[in-house]
């Protein structure tokens, strides 16, 4: 179990990348935890996230993995930027919602490596993904 920062920092999290209108406007991501190199991001499928066959498009799962990214490299962490990154998608989601997890697998001086997991609601593993960052 993560460390979860208090719900003050939850609200600056919040607050904070809510700057990022893409995801937090258009996609509709939310941040529901947080904590030290950790975060859980939502959102709510809609019939925006939805290709033509009615899965959850690639595009918007890679969008909520990227923003789980930034979320527990960047907060109260020196300003980080992904450098790499890679998908793998092994399912489609059968829920209505979207979860994703960060999980830090290696903190070093200049450089840092996470893998995301995103499942739904149900349980139904979505994508992984993992991203090198660098720490500017």
């Amino acid at each position: 179990m993560n460390d979860l920062i208090n719900s003050e920092d939850l609200i600056k999290a919040r607050k904070f990348f809510d700057g990022d209108f893409y995801a937090t406007k258009a996609t509709g991501i939310v941040i529901e935890e947080v904590g030290e190199h950790f975060a859980r991001c939502s959102f709510e499928i809609s019939r925006n996230h939805q290709n033509a066959y009615g899965g959850v498009m690639g595009g918007a799962i890679f969008t909520l993995a990227d923003y789980t990214f930034a979320v527990s490299s960047n907060f109260n962490q020196p300003q980080t930027v992904s450098i790499s990154s890679q998908i793998n998608f092994i399912g489609m989601a059968k829920g209505k919602k979207l979860i994703s997890e960060s999980h830090l697998i290696k903190d070093g001086r200049s450089t840092c490596l996470y893998e995301i997991n995103i499942s739904d609601e149900l349980g139904t593993k979505v994508a992984f993904a993992t991203f090198t960052g660098m720490k500017l």
